[in-house]
């Protein structure tokens, strides 16, 4: 027994193992996100060296970070691997055939790891890109030679995928890149830009004085709301939609946490939210997604909720302490959130009751005091290549001829500032959520760079697609479908010899459909 112990070990250690950093692998993959394991796996399977060189020491992203009720549209329209990825949780379950779509964090975190350990593909964990300008990526004749990280380790790769939500990797190669929202426009759309007028989801629903004292500009402005004025419609700016945690939620005594009170509580920053209680919004009682055992995907809901808005603007580009700086200031938002709500007095009290009942998961995120250890970014970053992704393609007014896997949910856009109208009221700008009309094709030019720029990088979260068209995109089950096709053009591209951008399209798709991808 002692034997059979220690070469389960000897094998588990082996699986994850820290890499020669002189090695040269066929494929270096950076980021850890549901992408970068699916990436992995298809490298793998077809016999090349990979490595995931992860800045975290979980993998999976949101998809092991709480958003286990899948935002995926269509879902006959998710294949090959992403596809394998639900079923296999649908094992978990119970279930010896079909996918399960809702499921807890631990069990989608389980499901990475077991891919990691059966494809035997290393990992190396907590290895932070190094960012400065020619420390981090060396490049030479248009194509990255290796990255380097903040440990001073460095990774050699043929090919080179960037499968982080920040993208990075993609920057720091000197990949053209865009942040915030372009004018309707620059790419003939409707849904870009600031959107004043189609903001009516998560709005608020009763005419809220912005002011201290209700009704007196002189007394000052609440927390929470912006002083500059919201901008033209379709126009575009610099902000970014907001982030939230996708709290893992539980009304089962024996397994609920309760919610407490954080350091650097303030309950004047929930004013705004006691205002709207008090008029009778009772908005706060969802979105509560079930989950299996008991336990919810907890997400924003209504004018103030979870999303933190207007205050990750500067995250996407930021130092990596500047954005450590972001995230604590977006937990103690929240769980001050969670606190206000079930504790402070003034609330009403079915509201108070009701919220107080909820707590935090006790068997999830056990080393991270039960709070989500990603957070999630809804969008930072987005490459700009040849072929950059819009509102047209996806309506299917312009067609697409390289089509490697398929989106169909809403083109989704989170509200991205907290404004005040002219009379004095408080306003939420930006939240669209439009039907593209059914399933859409995506294109292998929203992986790959403009050639001039890099040669052997494919980019699978981050990709070149408006601000609105990234909202639909931006589904885990679609990042998943682009990280099994990306490595498989990267591999194609190494057995030719090609640049990325030069991959024969025939043959990469004539793979994608023997691996079960769905193409149209």
């Amino acid at each position: 027994m002692r034997h059979t112990l220690s070469l389960i070990i000897v094998i588990l250690v082996a699986a994850t193992a820290s890499a020669s950093p002189e090695a040269e692998y066929d494929l270096v993959i950076y980021g850890g996100t549901s992408a970068a394991v699916t990436a992995a796996v298809q490298a793998k399977k077809m016999n090349v060296s990979v490595i995931i060189v992860c800045p975290d020491r979980h993998l999976g992203g949101l998809s092991a970070g709480g958003l286990g009720w899948t935002d995926s549209g269509k879902k006959t329209v998710i294949g090959g691997l992403s596809r394998e990825f639900y079923q296999r949780v649908g094992k978990y379950y119970g279930k010896d055939d079909g996918a399960q779509w809702k499921f807890e964090p631990h069990i989608a975190e389980r499901v990475f790891e077991d891919l990691i350990r059966e494809y035997e593909i290393l990992v190396d964990r907590n290895e932070w890109l190094n960012r400065k300008p020619g420390e981090g990526v060396v490049m030479a004749g248009g194509r990255i030679v290796s990255i380097t990280m903040l440990s001073g380790k460095s990774y050699r790769g043929k090919m080179f995928i960037d499968a982080t939500y920040e993208g990075d990797l993609m920057a720091a190669a000197g990949v053209s890149y865009t942040v915030g929202r372009e004018a309707n426009s620059q790419y003939n759309e409707t849904l870009n830009g600031v959107q004043i007028n189609n903001a009516r989801h998560h709005q608020f629903k009763n005419n809220i004085s912005a002011y201290k004292v209700s009704g007196d500009p002189s007394s000052g402005l609440l927390p929470r709301i912006s002083t500059d004025p919201p901008g033209v419609q379709g126009e575009g700016d610099h902000r970014v939609q907001a982030y939230n945690y996708r709290m893992c939620l539980t009304r089962v005594p024996e397994n609920r946490v309760p919610f407490t009170k954080p350091d650097g509580y303030d309950p004047s920053q929930y004013k705004l939210l006691l205002r709207e209680l008090l008029a009778g919004s009772r908005h706060v009682m969802g979105s509560f997604s079930e989950l299996p055992n008991g336990k919810t995907d907890t997400n924003n809901n209504g004018s103030f909720s979870t999303d933190n808005i207007g205050m990750n603007y500067d995250y996407p580009e930021a130092s990596y302490d500047r954005r450590r700086e972001i995230l604590v200031e977006h937990r103690i938002y929240q769980q001050g959130y969670c606190y206000f709500l079930a504790n402070d007095p003034r609330v009403p009290e079915e509201v108070r009751e009701w919220y107080g009942a909820w707590g935090l998961a006790k068997d999830e995120f056990t080393d991270n005091g039960h709070w989500p250890h990603q957070i999630y970014v809804r969008e930072a970053r987005r490459m700009v290549g040849d072929v950059v992704v819009n509102e047209n393609h996806l309506m299917r007014r312009i067609l697409t001829p390289r089509p490697i896997g398929m989106g169909s949910y809403n083109m989704d856009s989170h509200n991205v500032q907290r404004h005040i109208d002219k009379d004095g009221y408080v306003r939420n700008e930006g939240d669209v959520q439009i039907n593209p009309g059914g399933p859409y094709p995506i294109d292998y030019g929203a992986v790959v760079p403009k050639k001039s720029e890099c040669e052997n990088l494919l980019v699978v979260c981050a990709v070149s697609s408006s601000h609105i068209a990234y909202g639909s995109i931006r589904m885990e089950p679609v990042f998943m479908i682009l990280g099994q096709s990306a490595a498989t053009a990267a591999v194609l591209a190494l057995d030719t010899a090609a640049p990325v951008q030069n991959v024969d399209y025939t043959i990469l798709r004539e793979r994608l459909l023997k691996d079960k991808q769905v193409l149209n």
